[in-house]
């Protein structure tokens, strides 16, 4: 790492980056709680797993300013787990878990990002939007009049502070002064130390208290991968969210063998296996930060608080969290997308859509994105498919017959390619040009042998030419109209 990367990373916004970590840290405690309990497991657990997350990709991370922790979809995956068999094949999981990402980076999967449309990023983005709020609504229902007020007012600050100054940010000050009227009124509501017992020492250094044989490797395996999909996808979607919400590019790579790394030292700590947070990213990015030392200062402070100042922490009333939550959920939906529903095809409202459904219906972003992603397969597929062009004319009286080719053909446009001959006619010579086409797959291969050999049952000799040297290795490898067991086919042996 140069000089200048250093000091771009870590030390070109010192002061807004110390200041949003504070944000973060504070908003962290609540939701690391909530996932513990969601995981069956105890709070400590998933504060652990959340100091340990930030403050090792504050390090390893291939995208600046991203947060990291225990996160819900994570949590969903683990209780099972923990049900089943208990804490500590939790544990073994997570270090499993870490190696399989680090191995995913090496080999270069976060390539696979590409993949992924930009419709399918909006729906993730909206449907995570819907869910952040959501998550809220416990807290707002069947609740004292006191907490809508406090809410209320929370919302005021963050929204109202921004035009009289932006020396501090909102979500900071609202988590202050909320806390300061609460405790000086003594007012009756939910508070942080409602949600669990905050731990009360350092987290140390332990290897699973499992058995190291194939048994355990039975069990855990399948949650492990799991776990690597969830955790890789939910990170490599936010960092391309954090990517264009700062015009800033990241190292997805990195962020694989980052993120195998912070969930390793995680499970050595006692920590559940976590992953990227585009809710307390997105806090983040607009609370200032956009450096390193944002997520390693939500990291450190976060235990810091809770093991040194949990008695401070507990005060902390969950109105003017839910206030800051709500803030990230109104921030991160892109309302752009509803008058893009109009504007853009739609078979991309559909991908969109779909994607906000399946992860809304489901609580599971990875199933919502998976979503998105095979149906936009789906219809490039069949976009392209559409583009395959084939010109037919005759020759010296009708004893020769020219098909020019032009397109791409696979799967999906192999039928329309074999239906676009005429069987019915007799001419003596066929050529096939396929200079301005080119062959995928072996669905295409076979396409063309059936033309080939259908028109030699018929008696006519058939000439293939202009095939590209990509398209030609495929055909000579895979297809069967030029060799031996093409002859058989033609005498019915």
């Amino acid at each position: 790492m140069s000089f200048q990367s250093l000091k771009t990373d870590w030390f070109s916004n010192v002061r807004n980056d110390v200041l949003s970590g504070l944000v973060v840290a504070l908003a962290l405690i609540p939701e690391a709680i909530a996932f513990s309990i969601i995981a069956g497991v105890d709070p400590k657990v998933g504060l652990y797993a959340s100091f340990s997350m930030a403050t090792i990709i504050a390090f390893a991370g291939g995208r600046p300013a991203m947060i990291s922790a225990a996160t819900g979809a994570m949590a969903l995956v683990i209780a099972s787990l923990v049900k089943a068999h208990g804490l500590q094949y939790l544990l073994a999981a997570t270090v499993l878990t870490g190696l399989l990402q680090m191995l995913a980076g090496w080999m270069r999967l976060g390539a696979l990002m590409r993949f992924v449309s930009r419709s399918v990023v909006t729906g993730f983005v909206n449907a995570l939007a819907l869910l952040i709020f959501m998550a809220q609504l416990p807290e707002l229902t069947h609740v004292p009049g006191t907490v809508y007020l406090m809410t209320a007012a929370g919302l005021i600050i963050i929204y109202g502070l921004p035009y009289l100054t932006r020396a501090v940010p909102s979500p900071l000050v609202t988590i202050v002064v909320l806390t300061a009227v609460s405790m000086a009124l003594g007012l009756d509501i939910r508070k942080v130390g409602d949600m669990g017992e905050l731990p009360s020492s350092l987290p140390t250094f332990l290897l699973p208290d499992v058995p190291l044989n194939w048994e355990t490797l039975r069990i855990i395996l399948p949650y492990s991968l799991t776990l690597m999909v969830v955790g890789l996808l939910e990170s490599l979607m936010t960092a391309t969210i954090v990517d264009d919400m700062t015009d800033t590019r990241s190292d997805k790579n990195r962020e694989c063998v980052g993120q195998g790394m912070a969930n390793i030292a995680t499970g050595f700590i006692g920590g559940m296996a976590g992953c990227a947070m585009i809710g307390q990213s997105v806090i983040n990015v607009k609370s200032g930060g956009r450096g390193r030392l944002s997520t390693l200062i939500a990291g450190v402070v976060l235990l810091v608080l809770v093991v040194f100042l949990g008695d401070w922490v507990k005060q902390i009333p969950m109105a003017a969290l839910v206030a800051v939550m709500i803030m990230v959920s109104i921030g991160t939906f892109h309302w752009a997308s509803f008058r893009n529903l109009r504007e853009h095809p739609k078979s991309s409202s559909i991908v969109m859509l779909a994607t906000v459904a399946v992860t809304v219906y489901t609580h599971d972003l990875a199933r919502g994105v998976l979503t998105g992603v095979l149906l936009s397969g789906f219809f490039f597929a069949q976009k392209i498919s559409q583009l395959l062009l084939i010109e037919t004319r005759s020759e010296d009286e009708g004893r020769t017959q020219v098909h020019e080719i032009a397109g791409q053909l696979f799967f999906a446009s192999a039928e329309r390619f074999v239906a676009a001959f005429d069987f019915d006619t007799a001419p003596d010579v066929v050529i096939i040009d396929l200079t301005r086409a080119h062959f995928w797959d072996i669905t295409a291969v076979s396409a063309l042998d059936k033309v080939v050999l259908k028109w030699r049952r018929k008696g006519a000799r058939v000439e293939v030419r202009g095939m590209n040297e990509a398209s030609a290795t495929l055909v000579d490898r895979f297809g069967v109209h030029d060799k031996a067991e093409a002859e058989r086919m033609l005498s019915g042996h």
